[in-house]
């Protein structure tokens, strides 16, 4: 009995030890070897994971960036959340210069509000965007605009959205705003834009969605897009503001901010963000020549002395 069981922790200390080898042996020969930079960079990143880069998260980034650094350069790499602080150190590890990345802050693309946009019916499913757009076309007449339900408010890791309650729009903040994108996934509709914050965050925007002929857009919002290319011709010589399926689109890399075209929109669709108040038009009346000449003190005449009464002399007299 004493030798049966020896026997079997003989043979099953062989078998434990000859299991270790192997796998010893081939975890060394299919050994992946990971470039101990991937460590480094992915140590300076904020750990997000937000998806704003492109990338499966911080690690992929990181992967990524060792990449592009042996390929010589980092171009088109960038960080949302971090911004250009965190690339610059990125840029330090890897022994590569880094060029400053224009900003970029989440656009909500619709301003039909309570007001701009009646409501015609009422939803009482699931409180969710992405479910009322799959089961019709939401509470109001327009099957572009904001659902108001919130989806991109709850995608938000960095409490830069919040809906309004009187105009049931969501309204970002553009100091917390990190432009990750992970608020234009969410939206069902396409309305959230990552666009350029622009010099000293201006820029100018057509704050509509609405693909329709403009007599069906305007019976569904006041405030939508009618198509009718008016700011296409104020901007013809920039060819900053295009107009495809009865919407106008302004490229932020084109615009010169001149914001004829906010001026020129009949709807109001157009608006310019963190510009200066404009100043009051002053209507000059204009004056004929012909009064200002009578108005000048060298053209006036002045009044004449009074004419003595002499009597005529005799000689005239006859």
């Amino acid at each position: 009995m004493v030798n049966v069981i020896l026997i079997a922790v003989c043979v099953l200390g062989l078998i434990g030890l000859a299991s270790a080898v192997i796998l010893f042996v081939v975890s060394h020969k299919f050994a992946v070897h990971e470039d101990p930079r991937i460590a480094k960079v992915g140590e300076v990143l904020p750990q997000a994971n937000c998806g704003g880069c492109g990338y499966p998260g911080c690690s992929g980034f990181a992967a990524a960036c060792v990449k592009a650094a042996d390929e010589g350069s980092l171009e088109g790499k960038l960080c949302p959340v971090g911004g250009q602080a965190v690339m610059e150190q990125v840029a330090g590890i890897l022994g590569l210069a880094v060029e400053a990345a224009a900003p970029k802050v989440a656009v909500v693309r619709c301003n039909g509000t309570c007001e701009n946009r009646p409501r015609v019916a009422q939803f009482d499913g699931a409180r969710s965007c992405r479910v009322q757009q799959m089961t019709g076309m939401g509470e109001t007449g327009c099957g572009y605009g904001c659902l108001g339900c919130g989806d991109c408010v709850s995608k938000c890791q960095f409490d830069a959205l919040h809906m309004n309650a009187e105009t049931g729009l969501p309204e970002v903040d553009e100091e917390k705003c990190t432009a990750c994108g992970a608020c234009a996934k969410a939206c069902p509709r396409g309305i959230i834009e990552i666009r350029l914050k622009g010099p000293k965050g201006r820029r100018v925007v057509v704050l509509c969605n609405n693909k329709d002929k403009g007599a069906i857009a305007n019976k569904a919002c006041k405030a939508s897009c009618i198509g009718c290319g008016k700011c296409v011709k104020t901007c013809e010589k920039f060819e900053a503001i295009t107009l495809k399926n009865n919407l106008a689109y302004i490229d932020a890399e084109k615009c010169k901010m001149c914001r004829k075209c906010e001026e020129a929109c009949p709807k109001g669709a157009i608006h310019g963000f963190n510009f200066p108040p404009r100043k009051p038009k002053t209507e000059e009346a204009a004056t004929p020549s012909s009064q200002i000449s009578q108005s000048s003190p060298s053209s006036q005449s002045t009044p004449s002395s009074p004419t003595p009464n002499v009597e005529p002399s005799k000689a005239e007299k006859e």
